[in-house]
């Protein structure tokens, strides 16, 4: 007779992670598909744009994120996590993770032509900063053996989900706040919603493996984390002035850079690491129009208390 293994189904009805469900609920609220959104309206503004080169580096550098996000950091995370329920979300991110790195190329197939495409993916695998970047949180990923490194890759997700996917959130959202590619950014505002979401129960996760440690592994993880953090950051401020420094906004995009990376640490339950500085409220307030949503957890001004994980309940998602 053959010995075979006892395997064990997801039972929703019985919770075993606090907000896990909670987390589920309104990625499912949320969901949506690229199609949905008219970008081909922005095609008689787009060809007469100047900077459509800083715009495609700007996306693909996004997609080169979101494609590692879907086929390494959620799968990799979600294979070494023992709760089902929280499996279950996960596996539901990714999903999503894939949806926006196809939005993307949407934006791409319905503005550039094809040798214009091609271009910005020959510059995604040559641009140092972007590699580097990438390469860093992949290691994260794909090092996991054991809690401290499954801390790590959460950590470093959290990184990916709430700080230095920004850098690239900034341009379309600034640009639509002056009546500039409004569809595009629909998009762009659609997915920032998302990783929001993603940064946030990630973090919660991780938080609750932490507490798992003692005093001592708690201390050299958060020296690990912050250091880990300003590794990237000074990578990201590089990578920042390529992308910027052209058209006058790099000192703009890097105060919006570490607003986020104070976001990503209170994610995690650390605290912020930068001063508090002013945002420009175009991009604070994700992009205003009838249309579109908005990112609810960033906060205007610079007060953090809606990114602090401990405060989400059901009524945090309704807006």
């Amino acid at each position: 007779m053959l010995n075979l293994n006892s395997y064990e189904a997801v039972n929703w009805n019985r919770p075993s992670s606090e907000l896990a469900n909670v987390f589920w609920k309104q990625q499912t609220k949320q969901y949506w598909l690229e199609s949905e959104v008219a970008v081909s309206k922005d095609i008689l503004k787009w060809k007469s744009f100047e900077h459509q080169d800083t715009y495609r580096k700007v996306l693909g550098g996004l997609t080169l994120l979101d494609t590692i996000q879907t086929n390494i950091g959620m799968n990799q995370i979600s294979e070494h996590i023992t709760d089902l329920q929280e499996k279950a979300v996960l596996t539901l991110f990714g999903a999503m993770e894939a949806i926006h790195a196809r939005s993307y190329s949407y934006i791409f197939t319905t503005l550039c032509s094809n040798q214009e495409i091609d271009e910005v993916f020959e510059w995604i695998k040559s641009n140092p900063y972007l590699q580097y970047k990438a390469s860093k949180i992949s290691e994260q990923y794909q090092g996991i053996v054991d809690k401290v490194t499954l801390w790590k890759a959460m950590f470093s997700s959290v990184l990916l989900e709430s700080f230095l996917f920004y850098s690239g959130f900034f341009y379309p959202l600034y640009l639509a706040g002056q009546g500039m590619l409004k569809n595009s950014a629909e998009i762009i505002s659609l997915i920032l919603r998302d990783e929001a979401l993603h940064g946030v129960a990630v973090g919660y996760f991780a938080q609750n493996v932490f507490k798992e440690f003692d005093e001592n592994t708690q201390t050299e993880l958060k020296l690990w984390g912050y250091q880990f953090l300003l590794d990237l950051y000074d990578n990201e401020m590089k990578y920042t002035e390529e992308l910027y420094s052209d058209i006058g906004l790099s000192a703009e995009v890097k105060k919006y850079v570490r607003y986020n990376a104070n976001k990503a640490l209170m994610n995690v339950g650390f605290d912020k690491m930068f001063d508090d500085e002013n945002i420009d409220p175009i991009v604070m307030n994700g992009i205003r129009t009838d249309s579109v949503t908005h990112d609810f957890f960033s906060q205007k001004g610079n007060s953090y208390t809606i990114a602090k994980v401990k405060a989400i309940t059901d009524e945090t998602f309704r807006f």
